[in-house]
Formats: C-alpha cells, sequence, structure tokens
C-alpha cells in the first residue's frame, strides 16, 4: 500500500506492508481522510500516536469500502461503505480498523463528506451528550464553531433541541454557522455580555474560557476538547461553588478499545439516522488529492478555515 509517512518536517507518500486486520479487525480501502489537528502536533513531534498503533504514518480517521475481515467478525462487512477512528495510520490506501469502530456511511453521501464525518461527529456527540447531558431547551456556547469539531457540535446540538450559540473569533462564517442551526452568532469579545448558558463547549482553551466561566448558569456542564487557543487559564473557583458548576475534560484517541467501542455504537444509533435522512452536513474548508498531502497540511495550518479539510485517494 501506499501511506503518508512523516520524515521529519515533511511527509512522503511511501510504499508499506499491507496490513493485516487481526481476529476481530477490518482492513479498508481507503478513499478519503479528513485532517486534524492531532495530525500537525504529530508531524511536529508533540502528539505521538498511542501504543499498537503506526507511529509514523498520522490520520485518525478515514472512510473507505471494507476488504477484509479477521476470522472472528461474524458481522457481513465485506464491500460495505463504511468511515472510522483509528489511533492512527487512516493516512493510507489501506487501513486496519477494529470492527467495532466504524461508523456506516449512507449511500447519497459522497466520500469526500464522509472522510470528514468520523471524528468530528463523534467527538462533538461525546463532549455534547455522554460528558456534559445536554438536554433539550439548554443553552450551549460552542467556541471555534467554524471549525470541524464545532460545525459538528452545531448541528448535532440544534438537532437535540438546544439553544446554540456559536462562537467564532470574527464574524465571517457567521451566517453560514445559522444555517447549520446555530440560534445566536458571536465573536470571542461578545462573549462576556450573554445571558447564562448551562453548557459550554470548549475547543479553544484558554483565549475563551477566561471569560466564558462569567456567563455559566446553575449547574453548568463545561467540557473542555480544544486548547488551540492556550491551555492555562484563572478559574474562579467562587463562581465554580456558587454556580454548582463541573468542569470536565475529553479526548478520544487515547481511550481504550471499548471505551470507543461503546461512543461509536451510541453515534450509530443516534446520530446514523440523522446523517441518513441528510440532516447532517460536513462542510469542506478544502479538498485535495493524496499527492498533495504536503499543501493539505499547510493550508490546515491557516486560520480562518470554515469546516473540514479533506484528502482523496484517487481510485
Amino acid at each position: 500500500m501506499l501511506a503518508v509517512v512523516i520524515t521529519g518536517e515533511r511527509l512522503e507518500i511511501l510504499e508499506r506492508p499491507n496490513p493485516k486486520p487481526g481476529p476481530t479487525g477490518v482492513v479498508v480501502t481507503v478513499h478519503s481522510f479528513g485532517l486534524n489537528a492531532a495530525d500537525i502536533m504529530q508531524r511536529a513531534g508533540h502528539y505521538p500516536a498511542p501504543p499498537g498503533w503506526p507511529a509514523d504514518v498520522p490520520g485518525m480517521e478515514f472512510a473507505g469500502v471494507v476488504s477484509t475481515v479477521g476470522r472472528e467478525v461474524d458481522v457481513p462487512l465485506v464491500g460495505r461503505r463504511v468511515c472510522g477512528l483509528v489511533g492512527g495510520g487512516a493516512q493510507a490506501t489501506l487501513c486496519a480498523a477494529p470492527y467495532e469502530h466504524l461508523i456506516f456511511v449512507p449511500d447519497h453521501v459522497t466520500w469526500e463528506e464522509a472522510g470528514g464525518f468520523a471524528e468530528s461527529f463523534t467527538t462533538a456527540f461525546d463532549a455534547l451528550f455522554l460528558q456534559a447531558s445536554l438536554q433539550p431547551g439548554e443553552r450551549v456556547l460552542i467556541s471555534g464553531a467554524a471549525g470541524g469539531v464545532g460545525t459538528a457540535a452545531v448541528q448535532l446540538a440544534h438537532a437535540k433541541g438546544a439553544h446554540v450559540i456559536a462562537v467564532t473569533r470574527d464574524a465571517k462564517p457567521h451566517q453560514k454557522l445559522r444555517e447549520l442551526g446555530a440560534d445566536e452568532t458571536i465573536t470571542n469579545d461578545e462573549v462576556a455580555n450573554l445571558e447564562p448558558v448551562n453548557v459550554i463547549l470548549e475547543l479553544i482553551g484558554a483565549a475563551n474560557l477566561g471569560t466564558a466561566q462569567r456567563v455559566l448558569a446553575p449547574f453548568a456542564r463545561v467540557v473542555v476538547i480544544g486548547v488551540g487557543g492556550g491551555s492555562k487559564v484563572d478559574i474562579d473557583l467562587l463562581n465554580v461553588m456558587v454556580r454548582r458548576a463541573t468542569i470536565t475534560g475529553s479526548t478520544l484517541r487515547s481511550r481504550s478499545r471499548a471505551e470507543k467501542a461503546k461512543v461509536i455504537a451510541r453515534v450509530n444509533e443516534e446520530v446514523g439516522p440523522l446523517w441518513n435522512e441528510g440532516k447532517l452536513k460536513v462542510p469542506s474548508a478544502g479538498r485535495f488529492n493524496f499527492e498533495d498531502i504536503n499543501r493539505a497540511y499547510a493550508f490546515f495550518s491557516k486560520p480562518g478555515k470554515f469546516g473540514k479539510v479533506i484528502v482523496s485517494i484517487r481510485e
């Protein structure tokens, strides 16, 4: 197979041995994959893959067709259109994955869209509903709403019946976010003027949470899943006490196989029908061919994008 390989500060597409599925795994012929901040960090040497995953082939999400299954897989998967999550190695023409980490792709969805679905929507679903227990009618503030996870979170929270407040660095993406379901769209400097919120989905980190902590409603829940804007912030503990608020954090990559399987099962059950019905979208910030992988990474590293950066592998 061909794979994206980290060689110093650059990426090269090199030949690698074809992966094997393992007894309860599958091998997927990859058609597309999305880029994520973790890929940039891994290339820089700051975010190594978990044990057991390729150390120098990045990529945590893929979309394609199941080509091989392990001997203990008793589910009819060969030939199925799927996307899914892995600890690494997704940026290749073939990718091995646990079969229970697959999400089924509707027939009407393009490969480009499918390539950017798994990481964003699984992360957003886990944070909003499994960590923060977001309920219909609650007010949810989503920082960094223009990114892949942010756009997914806006749609999922809207589908749940929450009041969605999308926060961005400037007003350029506000109309698009309203089209995805945001009830309010504001910039970072307007957060302090908000009415109290029940849930904060923190995708930026210190740059946003320092202000957002001032608008917590009683029993508010804060879930931190991104720290690109800084990882250290002064927290007003008295405010946390008075509001009886909860602050937690979450990552998916480092979780065990069983933990991820539980989340993805819920995604297939609760998010899958919305995707099948055409109620969810994966906005594209940019699309690149496999051989242009270095250009794709350079584009991803620039600010001001709306949605996902997708890389397609030509058949």
